[in-house]
């Protein structure tokens, strides 16, 4: 697992059924292109989060593939409709195999 990796999402607890909502996320990561080399000449393995994923109640959101050149720490922004009372799930894939997820409730009122 690498180290010092953090999600953050900011998403609204509070939405009307069918409101469009703006999604902020952050993922605090080094994103190693695997091309640089360390001190003694080698390779530093390639390591980046290679795919993003939101879900509200088990259906697609969004879905977006990285390659290498995306930079430290992406940030994503997006709408979403809101159609009834659930929650979001923010899935970040890394290419370790580790898999970074964080969850919000969002109400309808």
């Amino acid at each position: 697992m690498a180290s010092g990796v953090k999600p953050r999402v900011k998403a609204p607890k509070k939405a009307e059924a069918g409101e469009v909502v703006t999604i902020k996320t952050l993922i605090s990561h080094k994103m190693e292109s695997g091309q640089r080399k360390d001190k003694e000449g080698n390779l530093i393995p390639r390591s980046i989060i290679n795919r993003f994923t939101c879900d509200f109640n088990g259906k697609n959101v969004i879905d977006v593939t990285l390659e290498p050149a995306i930079s430290t720490n992406p940030y994503f922004e997006f709408e979403a409709t809101i159609p009834e009372a659930g929650e979001l799930k923010f899935t970040w894939y890394d290419d370790d195999g580790d898999v970074y997820d964080e969850t919000k409730a969002v109400a309808i009122g």
